[in-house]
């Protein structure tokens, strides 16, 4: 019997109540957009009557989720950067010595005395007072390599060690070379990520390209000067004992050290050692924070690892300065007080809340593992993205158009049926994009135009069925029963095809191509959603009350 339960009416009312709400904003779209920003800001301590103003632009019992537009429709910011994997090495040659030098203390009968020489930035040289002993000391200095953890580099040691003279050289090995190179461009990919991801800009586009480079595509954003002073700080924390200050700053800092100037006091250097007992990436967490004194800081937090490093020298060196540096300057150098454990502590300094929001912002998102050189900068314009939205638009309406009169023709009132339920459709989609804050983009918009060619399939496949069963069947009712149940199967089974096209092209492309996977599957469910049960439910609703003995299809 042609009928739905009163209960399958409601959901199948509340889906599409609830689908058009979600896509309403995207009618109003840079109210909702400023409404958003202004209240994002507000969030993070800004205020003023602007902001107030902006915010009050949109209810905030409306939905406020809006489809991201793509670069190539909004304008925004492209960059190519080359990550400098040259700079990890002297990180990494660095982070040895006080290993080396501990090492080679035990075995001080056999070398003497040790000291670390001037050397290139990819080596280590360290001299010894004793050569009989050089032998004994490569040995020691080798006995601290470690295997390579990864395929092409498997069975491969991480250091090379060799005697030049009274001299121990260590370099890393060819093997750790390409494999630090993977790791810091997979490193600096996923911080960029972060940092991008951070701001709540809208869906970037941050993508790998061969062996060191990294395409970065921000949507929205004003220029690519500003998208660099994004992802281009370093941002790059720790914590180093400190051996002097003075207001020399050519003055020798001394084997192992280095001289950095404060970021407060104009005219101080401090002279630290280079090899920190704390890094940065042993944060676990960082947060805009205020000191006892109401000022702006940043607190924050170290991994177990960490935590378990810096009370271990804060127990051990109690009225002892120590200083945090952030990109080579001091920007706090307090005496330690107590032991400190947990791994919890605060870095205050002349900070304003949005520089210590935004201090937070780049230590929570890590330090960048080298330094990124931009090979190509381009800011697009929106005029382009306008010219591409205008012919989207036209293309649509264009398409839509010639649906709606040709399913009018062709099948009368049920052609008028299936309009209302595409016209729904096209709703539902956008819902659906703005739910799951997918990016709209030009090979997008050629989805959304080609579902709404697809989306009459099915009633097309339902209106000739029933067509074909009004000549047999025993009346109206049945013959829209039957229509329904045999045109279901072939429904399926086209939609279900053309879906797991869509899901490849997710899967396996990235960019414009998963733009046009997500639209296209989007519009294949609400497609199927709107034939099979929003049509029916109008035929059967009409059905009810007009009750005709017989129909024309």
């Amino acid at each position: 019997m042609l009928q739905i339960d009163l209960w399958k009416r409601a959901l199948i009312w509340l889906v599409v109540v609830v689908g058009l709400a979600l896509a309403i904003p995207n009618a109003f779209y840079t109210r909702v957009e400023q409404a958003n920003d202004a209240k994002a800001a507000i969030e993070i301590g800004q205020t003023s009557p602007e902001l107030t103003e902006a915010a009050g632009q949109w209810p905030n019992w409306l939905p406020s989720s809006l489809v991201n537009l793509g670069l190539d429709l909004r304008g925004g910011a492209h960059l190519l950067a080359e990550v400098q994997v040259g700079d990890v090495y002297a990180s990494r040659m660095e982070a040895m010595w006080p290993e080396v030098r501990d090492a080679l203390r035990h075995e001080r009968a056999t070398v003497g005395t040790i000291r670390l020489q001037p050397s290139a930035p990819d080596e280590m040289r360290v001299k010894i007072s004793q050569p009989d002993g050089m032998d004994r000391a490569v040995q020691v200095v080798r006995g601290l390599a470690r295997p390579i953890q990864s395929l092409t580099g498997a069975g491969s040691s991480d250091i090379e060690v060799r005697a030049d003279g009274d001299e121990i050289v260590v370099t890393l090995s060819e093997a750790e070379r390409l494999a630090s190179d993977d790791r810091t461009v997979r490193q600096a990919l996923e911080i960029v990520r972060r940092r991008i991801d951070e701001v709540g800009t809208r869906e970037p586009t941050i993508q790998r390209q061969g062996a060191d480079r990294i395409l970065i595509q921000v949507p929205g954003i004003g220029s690519a000067s500003e998208l660099k002073e994004i992802i281009g700080t370093t941002a790059r924390l720790s914590f180093h004992p400190v051996a002097g200050r003075g207001s020399d700053a050519d003055a020798p800092p001394g084997i192992g050290n280095k001289i950095v100037p404060s970021l407060d006091e104009e005219g101080i250097y401090y002279t630290i050692e280079a090899a920190p007992v704390v890094t940065g990436e042993e944060l676990v967490d960082a947060q805009p924070s205020f000191d006892q004194n109401g000022r702006p800081a940043v607190s924050f937090r170290f991994n177990t690892t960490g935590a378990r490093k810096f009370g271990d020298y804060t127990a051990e060196n109690i009225g002892n300065p120590f200083a945090i540096v952030l990109d080579d300057e001091v920007i706090s150098a307090p005496v330690i007080q107590a032991h400190i454990p947990g791994g919890s502590g605060i870095i205050t300094g002349r900070f304003t809340v949005e520089e210590s929001t935004d201090l937070a912002v780049l230590l929570r998102a890590g330090a960048l593992p080298a330094g990124l050189n931009f090979l190509e900068e381009r800011t697009i314009g929106p005029e382009l993205g306008q010219d591409s939205i205008d012919a989207g638009k036209v293309a649509t309406i264009v398409a839509f158009a010639a649906v709606l009169v040709f399913m009018a023709l062709s099948y009368g009132l049920f052609g008028l049926f299936a309009n209302v339920a595409l016209i729904l459709n096209i709703g539902l989609i956008f819902g659906l994009l703005s739910l799951i804050g997918a990016t709209l983009t030009l090979p997008g918009i050629a989805g959304i135009v080609l579902t709404v060619g697809m989306a009459v399939d099915a009633n097309v496949l339902i209106f000739e069925r029933i067509r074909e069963e009004l000549k047999t069947a025993k009346g109206p009712s049945r013959a829209i029963e039957l229509g329904y149940e045999k045109a279901l199967s072939a429904i399926l089974d086209a939609n279900i095809t053309t879906f797991i096209t869509a899901v490849i092209l997710f899967a396996m492309g990235s960019g414009p191509v998963r733009g046009f996977a997500i639209t296209l599957g989007l519009g294949i469910l609400t497609s199927v959603f709107t034939a099979i049960f929003v049509t029916r439910l109008l035929i059967i609703m009409w059905f009810e009350r007009r009750r005709p003995k017989t129909i024309e299809v």
